[in-house]
């Protein structure tokens, strides 16, 4: 097991945490036995000292679900050990496991009470049992300290760790959100306008054949119905190009200023494009086209195909202005759910650009966004 994921991880989490802990408990146990056999440091265990010792091991099975009880437990078995002076080595590790348990769990405040707590019983019974050993006082002490800053430093490492983990998960839950967002905004600019110029060219189909059954035009109707054939086969590539941008790579195809004389003429629009020979990137192109196409869609369905929208694209400064202008219905724009002004706001701000939309003075509704091309200007 990978040793930084041991010191990362939620103690409280880790599987079968009673089966490893015991585990170790059985080998702190060993270790003791073998300890209190070979050292000299005290008297060797009767038949009491080897029942407290083996005692002050059997809680440390429970030390990540209980870490404080363990602890007084392990306490109430050590501190009669040593008052006895039997070898005093063999249950330090169990001692300094349960030290380290509740330090690397428990809140500071707590962790500091329960070292002067464990400090005191400690120097206590070291007192009692070698009043003149101030070294073995001190050396006491200072093992019992470390290891409290030891799991102290353990548990505000994993806080940590935790802490970058959690904003690591918050920030792709952003970056999520901002791409559904995004996927929404191509596909209500792409099926919002395809199926709004479907809607008014059936509505004209339907015209034509109710109008006047008897001198029926053969002709206007074919072509109605050619323009919805032609609009459908549009949305479908469309709708395969982005799909594909999705699936493979964002520098995938996307719609752009050269897109615009296409979009614009089969919305029946006037349209203006001054842009030079000044090479426009292919966010800020993409964005003006969106626009421009949620703009146009707005004007057909509230002006239906006698809608008058004049579009006009040009450069002043560094910045691409896209202004559309319906000079015929005040209400464009101002009706239905609101998600497409709202989509060509986002759309304008993805490229650090602005957009204004409202009704004109003098009648009619206007849409105005300026798009920044440098990349500094654009990121700002």
């Amino acid at each position: 097991m990978d040793f930084a994921a041991a010191l990362t991880r939620d103690p409280q989490a880790a599987p079968y945490p009673v089966r490893c802990d015991a585990t170790a408990a059985a080998v702190f146990a060993v270790v003791a036995i073998a300890l209190a056999l070979t050292v000299d440091d005290g008297r060797r265990p009767d038949l009491l000292g080897w029942a407290l010792l083996l005692a002050a091991h059997v809680p440390l099975a429970w030390r990540r679900k209980a870490p404080l009880p363990v602890l007084l437990a392990v306490v109430a078995c050590v501190a009669p050990y040593h008052a006895l002076d039997y070898m005093h080595l063999a249950p330090i590790p169990a001692s300094m496991t349960a030290l380290y348990s509740v330090a690397s769990t428990s809140r500071p405040r707590n962790t500091v009470i329960v070292g002067l707590s464990v400090t005191s019983v400690t120097l206590t019974m070291q007192l009692f049992v070698n009043p003149h050993e101030m070294v073995e006082l001190l050396r006491v002490s200072g093992w019992v300290i470390a290891m409290l800053v030891f799991g102290a430093s353990i548990r505000l490492y994993r806080q940590l760790v935790a802490g970058v983990v959690e904003r690591g998960r918050h920030e792709a839950e952003r970056r999520v959100t901002e791409e559904r967002l995004r996927i929404a905004r191509d596909l209500h600019d792409l099926l919002a306008h395809s199926i709004t110029l479907i809607g008014v060219q059936t509505s004209v189909a339907a015209h034509v054949l109710v109008a006047d059954p008897d001198r029926l035009d053969r002709r206007a109707l074919v072509q109605a119905l050619d323009q919805i054939a032609e609009t459908c086969r549009d949305a479908r590539a469309e709708v395969r190009t982005t799909l594909d941008v999705l699936r493979a790579a964002p520098e995938g195809p996307l719609p752009d200023l050269a897109s615009l004389p296409d979009l614009v003429r089969s919305s029946g629009a006037d349209l203006t494009l001054r842009t030079g020979q000044t090479k426009v990137p292919a966010a800020v192109g993409a964005a003006a086209y969106r626009i421009v196409q949620e703009s146009l869609t707005n004007a057909v369905r509230h002006g239906g195909p006698a809608a008058d929208v004049r579009v006009d694209v040009g450069l002043h400064e560094r910045v691409l202005t896209v202004r559309v202008t319906d000079r015929g219905t005040a209400a464009v724009g101002t009706g239905g759910s609101g998600y497409g002004i709202l989509g060509m706001r986002e759309r304008a701000r993805s490229v650090g650009g602005t957009l204004d939309a409202g009704p004109r003075d003098g009648g009619g509704f206007e849409v105005r966004a300026a798009l920044p091309l440098t990349v500094k200007e654009a990121t700002a």
